[in-house]
């Protein structure tokens, strides 16, 4: 039965057909955004919430009528949360965190929030609680309530949850567990490492764990592409460093895994280029885009295993020549925005680089990057465009908001 479950959650490439993923619907959290916290928070701007579900159900409905099994997060972590035992580690867990939380904050909370369904505490939890929402039920006063803040949280919100991507990776049949960059999205790998050990569909924690969120050091799952069977692409970014990739090479190399070569594809540590899956995702088994103004900045080197078990560190001659030396094909890179360096500029920043394979050569993208959609249909990739006027504000396109659970192989 364990392996049937474990079999549920398999990804041995960035493109091949897609049969399960994981999203989350914004909420509530997107409303508690204010300007003065849009650069802690990681936003470009204020979100639209209503405007930006439309968005999201209409990405949603693209990969169903494309035969695609959605899970949406809150309704997993509501699965687990009922079970009392599990709420109580999860609100120690976040309220100890909080440095806005007194003691008598503290012991309210406990007991307001134990109170509540499994659908409410996973809707505060993601939402947040601030001074207005308790203020009518905390009839004791503390110390926090005669701080002069109308937005005061107690719980900070989540407004980063959609973008599903980061927090874990699917890596053949195993997961890796993101350790993360900024503080304000460590509690969004720690739901995942709360599904990891309790929800079946994660077979209870029995899959091969290759990264954990208490890791110190940092790995997000925008910079990690899976190649092939045996091969990985990780992103040495802002958010992802030098330390969290050999430790992840370590986990993969003393494993079960099938993973035996990892590519790393160093770029700037810049806000524009946060992750390697905003310049450069894979498309087929031979096309990838990719921005062409990071192609001069770009470094590749390669961490293999020998039969001895060390690793075996190469410098590698260029991105192109890596990629068709590990996959064992001649491959293209198409340049996302054409050739026109400031059209390609404009769409990167709008995430014209970040497509989600749903098929070979059949990727999702936004609408509003036209040329990039255009230059891909030129090279023969059936291109399915969704709105995102409001879904772009985040910094993250379709791959960016989309956890695959599992492909099948071709």
């Amino acid at each position: 039965m364990i392996q049937d479950q474990i079999k549920q959650l398999q990804v041995c490439s960035e493109v091949g057909p897609l049969k399960k993923v994981m999203l989350h619907r914004p909420g509530r959290e997107l409303e508690r955004i204010l300007p003065e916290q849009l650069s802690e928070l990681l936003f470009e701007d204020i979100p639209w919430l209503s405007r930006m579900q439309k968005e999201h159900d209409g990405f949603a409905r693209e990969l169903k009528e494309s035969g695609v099994e959605i899970f949406y997060v809150e309704d997993l972590l509501q699965d687990v949360l009922h079970d009392e035992v599990r709420r109580r580690k999860v609100l120690e867990d976040v309220l100890e965190g909080s440095d806005t939380c007194d003691k008598p904050a503290k012991d309210f909370l406990y007991e307001y929030l134990q109170e509540k369904s499994a659908g409410e505490f996973v809707d505060y939890m993601i939402g947040g609680i601030n001074k207005e929402d308790i203020k009518e039920f905390k009839k004791v006063k503390s110390l926090s309530d005669f701080v002069e803040d109308p937005h005061y949280f107690y719980i900070n919100p989540l407004p980063n949850l959609y973008f599903m991507r980061d927090p874990a990776v699917v890596i053949g049949d195993g997961i890796a567990i993101g350790s993360m960059h900024s503080p304000v999205r460590k509690r969004e790998s720690g739901f995942m490492r709360l599904l990891y050990e309790h929800h079946p569909l994660f077979a209870r924690g029995e899959m091969d764990l290759y990264f954990s969120n208490d890791f110190q050091h940092t790995l997000e799952g925008g910079d990690v592409l899976v190649l092939s069977k045996d091969t990985l692409a990780v992103g040495c970014s802002q958010r992802t460093g030098v330390a969290g990739i050999e430790l992840l090479a370590d986990q993969l190399f003393s494993s079960h895994s099938d993973i035996r070569n990892l590519l790393i594809i160093q770029i700037p540590k810049v806000r524009a280029y946060m992750h390697l899956d905003t310049v450069f995702t894979m498309i087929d088994y031979d096309k990838f885009t990719i921005y062409s103004g990071i192609l001069d900045a770009v470094n590749v080197f390669s961490v293999t295993k020998t039969e001895s078990g060390a690793f075996d560190y190469a410098q590698e001659e260029n991105l192109q020549k890596a990629l068709e030396k590990y996959l064992k094909t001649s491959l293209e890179l198409i340049p996302s925005g054409g050739d026109d360096p400031v059209t390609a500029a404009r769409e990167q920043w709008n995430d014209g680089t970040n497509t989600l394979a749903i098929a070979p050569g059949k990727v999702v993208a936004y609408g509003r990057n036209e040329v990039s959609n255009r230059v891909l249909r030129s090279r023969g990739i059936n291109v399915i465009e969704i709105e995102a006027s409001e879904l772009v504000r985040g910094r993250g396109g379709p791959r960016c908001m989309s956890m695959p659970l599992h492909r099948t192989d071709q």
